[in-house]
């Protein structure tokens, strides 16, 4: 069979690669191809193109860009019509993706979505687009199968991938990773600036802000695969701030404590069980647009999972060095450690344990054949 994949991001990337070996695992003569990223590429398959080509981020940055947005999907759709797969798997990435299924179905191409458009945060709308334009659609968080069925919309809930991809982590070493990457014997905190540049430039600066005042631990920013090395440059030259590539997992599972930007490493952080400050700022225009749009009490994955304040956000303009440094002081604390781990087990058990991606790519072949 043949299956096409799209992913837009560092998480679909992910999320993508893991999907495609179950599916490999399911069907040992499949044929991928993908709009991807280097995880998904280590899988095999043919890429069409890496994610970090349309990475933009808030609606300033879309708008900006829009004619060469407009120019990747019509790509899209050619390249699907000439590829003319069995199975259409959309990973997240809703921006892009819902265009490309609401052109697909009417085509006679079986869509599937893989990690639901956040929908139930805001334009609920959406949702008759979806039952119209997605054949099969399977979800990671628990609440999202039980919003869906209010608009009488069965959809699979099937675990959330993290669970997968971080039990298959390999733990490393800790003082073979201190040496490899010169650092000394004090605690780690990570920071997790997010993966688009303008993200970065704005979530690191004051990040770091706070390092002078913790000098008895060490920080490591963790490099995002779409970003070359050189970028973060301007950013280290404070003492006792190091910079690691690539290797998210690997800081995290040797961390202390975590600063986050809001997204998926929030909930990879705490996957590892680290405490951690959700931070975000964005645009100022796009930041008010999407107030007035999305309908959530929270921003984080933990806190909108628990559906409580497990984990401290500022976001905007509570984002500033006096308002971190009194929160990263706070998860340092002992107690405060201390009940954060336990919220984490109960995440851990609302996610459905384990298999996420064999479910999916079961679901997927079984419907295929």
């Amino acid at each position: 069979m043949k299956y096409y994949l799209i992913a837009g991001e560092a998480s679909g990337d992910l999320h993508g690669a893991n999907l495609m070996k179950s599916i490999l695992k399911e069907d040992p003569n499949a044929e991928i191809r993908f709009w991807g990223g280097d995880l998904m590429q280590s899988v095999g398959g043919t890429m069409v193109l890496h994610y970090k080509e349309r990475a933009f981020m808030g609606f300033l940055e879309v708008i900006r860009n829009l004619f060469k947005i407009l120019g990747f999907i019509k790509q899209c759709k050619k390249d699907i019509e000439e590829y003319n797969p069995d199975a259409l798997i959309l990973i997240d990435n809703s921006g892009f993706n819902l265009r490309i299924a609401e052109w697909a179905k009417p085509k006679g191409y079986t869509t599937h979505y893989y990690i639901s458009p956040q929908v139930w945060a805001s334009r609920a709308g959406r949702v008759k687009t979806i039952k119209a334009s997605v054949d099969y659609m399977y979800v990671i968080l628990p609440f999202v199968k039980d919003f869906y069925k209010k608009y009488d919309y069965d959809v699979n809930f099937v675990g959330h991938p993290l669970i997968d991809a971080i039990a298959d982590h390999t733990q490393v070493m800790p003082d073979d990773f201190k040496k490899q990457y010169r650092l000394d014997d004090r605690p780690i905190i990570a920071i997790l600036p997010g993966s688009r540049k303008q993200e970065i430039r704005k979530m690191l600066e004051v990040m770091l802000s706070v390092v002078d005042d913790f000098s008895e631990y060490q920080f490591v920013i963790a490099g995002a695969p779409s970003q070359d090395e050189e970028f973060y440059e301007p950013f280290i030259k404070k003492e006792g701030v190091h910079l690691i590539m690539n290797r998210t997992y690997d800081i995290l599972s040797l961390s202390t404590a975590a600063l986050v930007t809001s997204g998926t490493a929030t909930l990879e952080t705490a996957l590892f069980k680290v405490p951690q400050v959700v931070c975000y700022k964005g645009n100022a225009i796009s930041y008010h647009i999407a107030k007035r749009i999305i309908n959530l009490d929270y921003i984080s994955l933990v806190n909108l999972i628990m559906d409580k304040p497990v984990v401290t956000e500022l976001i905007q303009g509570d984002f500033n060095t006096k308002k971190l440094k009194e929160e990263l002081t706070i998860i340092l604390d002992d107690y405060k450690r201390a009940v954060m781990f336990l919220e984490y087990y109960d995440l851990e058990k609302k996610l459905g344990g384990k298999g996420a991606s064999d479910k999916t790519a079961n679901l997927i072949v079984e419907k295929t054949k």
